[in-house]
């Protein structure tokens, strides 16, 4: 499983706005194959800033089927005109959990 981490920040008093245009996007990124959940958090010290934390099946999942398909042009009609400035994007790979389950 890859952990996509997008750290987003939303335009100074758009942050409602955003947050609403991110639960109209979620049925787009959820259809996506690969695609196994996500989680939205707002940072407590900078209420504009958010996570975007979405689990994939494998990298390319997210890069390659994602990222190059019409779903992911559709979910950034919706999210896009809302970011201050353009998503910080990286990938995780699991090292460890704890507690072990």
């Amino acid at each position: 499983m890859i952990l996509e981490v997008a750290m987003l920040t939303a335009n100074v008093g758009q942050e409602r706005a955003l947050e609403e245009a991110m639960a109209k996007a979620a049925p787009v990124i959820a259809g996506s194959p690969g695609y196994l959940g996500h989680e939205r958090r707002r940072c407590v010290e900078a209420p504009g800033r958010y996570l975007l934390l979405v689990q994939w099946e494998t990298l390319e999942a997210h890069t390659m089927g994602f990222r190059q398909s019409p779903a992911f042009t559709k979910w950034r009609e919706i999210i896009g005109g809302f970011f201050a400035a353009a998503p910080v994007v990286e990938h995780y790979a699991g090292v460890l959990r704890w507690p072990q389950v």
